[in-house]
């Protein structure tokens, strides 16, 4: 660390466009769009625009699992939105999502569109919508499941935005921040192995919400599938988290609601758009890519 030059604040911060990683090119210290583009509308009322990040993830799988119950309301189309070509600041998208991130969605079902952004908000919307789908009634099962939602929200962002950011993205590695980011990881990882040893799911017997904001976030982390930071981090420690990484991971659902706008992996296993149940035996990108060429 002493080899680290020192960096001592300016009075005030200036935005220097050729800092920030491999994030540079769409990071930026002011809101609003940054171009005129409308967003695609398809045939169902519920419309999703968003990417197969951890975010992202978290509402296609609740989508997938509403279809499994049998509500035929949460039929939806979901666009794929590229963050790393900045769609996220088109107009269109603005105007869903003040904040320019992915998830964002549109209720077209009521007399009015609804908008609704934020992971966490749409899921919980969304399980209001269908009668309370996957958010306990009993009051004690139902406060655990919101105090899990609301703990991941609050949590994730020192996983991704901190410990993802600096040990894999940064332009350089930085030992104190990456040490202050990884026990901190362990920590929230030792806090859900805690809570997982007793209980089958987060708020206790039953599925919910919460098991699907948090599974894409630590069940990913716990299968090294993020950052490349499983061995670093000792993932396998966490018995209790891979028990549960491992159960919900088997649910047909989430394994559709993985595919939905992947742009990354097995072509097999990415279906950039999604407008019908059928997609996943016809569009996935391997067929797509295989009509092209035929």
């Amino acid at each position: 660390m002493t080899d680290v030059p020192a960096y001592v604040p300016p009075k005030v911060w200036t935005w220097n466009k050729e800092n920030g990683g491999q994030f540079a090119s769409i990071n930026r210290p002011i809101a609003g769009a940054t171009h005129d583009k409308e967003l695609p509308v398809g045939k169902h009322p519920l419309q999703l625009y968003s990417l197969a990040t951890p975010n992202g993830v978290k509402v296609t799988v609740m989508l997938e699992e509403l279809l499994a119950l049998g509500h035929k309301g949460a039929e939806y189309d979901a666009w794929l939105i590229k963050i790393g070509n900045g769609d996220q600041f088109g107009s269109g998208f603005v105007d869903i999502n003040p904040n320019s991130k992915i998830p964002a969605l549109m209720d077209r079902s009521g007399p009015e569109p609804i908008r609704v952004f934020e992971s966490a908000s749409i899921l919980f919307y969304l399980a209001e919508k269908f009668g309370g789908a996957f958010l306990p009634k009993e009051i004690k099962a139902r406060t655990d499941t919101m105090s899990w939602l609301f703990w991941q929200m609050g949590s994730a962002p020192y996983l991704g935005g901190g410990f993802g950011h600096f040990y894999a993205y940064a332009p350089f590695k930085i030992e104190y921040a990456i040490d202050r980011f990884a026990m901190e990881v362990k920590r929230q990882l030792d806090v859900l192995d805690r809570r997982l040893a007793d209980n089958e799911y987060l708020a206790g017997k039953e599925y919910t919400i919460a098991d699907m904001a948090v599974w894409p976030w630590y069940g990913a982390l716990a299968k090294g599938l993020v950052y490349g930071a499983g061995e670093f981090l000792s993932v396998q420690d966490y018995k209790n988290v891979q028990r549960w990484t491992d159960q919900i991971a088997q649910r047909p659902a989430v394994k559709r609601g993985r595919m939905v706008n992947r742009v990354s992996g097995d072509p097999s296993s990415q279906l950039h758009e999604r407008h019908d149940a059928g997609d996943f035996e016809t569009k996935t990108q391997d067929k797509v890519e295989a009509a092209k060429t035929a």
